[in-house]
């Protein structure tokens, strides 16, 4: 039997992959942007961001738009090489059934 490729486990989470995916088509995302295009909680979707921040796959930053504060993310070359790696290793497990 043929090994089984490793799917990276903080990327193969349903919502940390969907942000890596949608943070991969901008520059960089404010918090409540991510948290409407996924339709996450705060705390679940802030809880994730630390997780993806801890592995080094996205850089946050605070900032103020204009008295207003505001979260912002953005996808870091490590996350977009993590990104790429998880998304071939899923070719491979998945290109015997398509």
């Amino acid at each position: 039997m043929p090994e089984l490729p490793e799917l990276d486990p903080v990327i193969h989470g349903k919502l940390r992959l969907a942000v890596l995916s949608l943070l991969t088509g901008v520059e960089e995302a404010d918090f409540t942007w991510l948290r409407d295009k996924t339709g996450s909680t705060d705390g679940n979707l802030g809880a994730q961001m630390l997780k993806l921040e801890e592995a080094g796959y996205v850089a946050m930053e605070k900032r103020f738009a204009g008295r207003k504060p505001q979260t912002v993310y953005r996808m870091t070359p490590a996350g977009r090489e993590a990104l790429a790696a998880y998304v071939a290793a899923l070719k491979s497990l998945l290109a015997g059934a398509l």
